[in-house]
């Protein structure tokens, strides 16, 4: 199997960067971003990496929040992570809606 240039690459497919499966955590306008945080630092440990997806401005505002406020969380492990943002779509109710999909991974 042939590895691409770059991990950030979106594969020739889809408009997502190629990337291992892994369960994406989803943010609403309503979500706690400490408790969002949580959830993201939770995974990234166990993981090396976490998804987080939101639809809509309220909803991206809380994910932003909650991925700083995980690099204060995973800091104290030692751990420096980023965020790379892409569109994708997904479908809710019957219908397909763009989202915003944030990989949160080390430095």
């Amino acid at each position: 199997m042939q590895t691409p240039a770059s991990s950030l690459a979106p594969s020739a497919e889809s408009s997502e960067p190629e990337h291992p499966h892994v369960d994406i955590i989803k943010v609403s306008a309503r979500s706690r971003s400490t408790a969002v945080a949580g959830a993201i630092a939770g995974v990234v440990r166990e993981h090396n990496r976490a998804e987080v997806q939101a639809i809509g401005a309220g909803a991206v505002n809380q994910a932003v929040k909650a991925i700083a406020i995980s690099r204060g969380y995973l800091a104290e492990d030692g751990i420096d992570v980023v965020f790379v943002p892409f569109f994708t779509e997904t479908m809710i109710d019957g219908q397909e809606r763009t989202a915003l999909r944030f990989v949160v991974e080390p430095r």
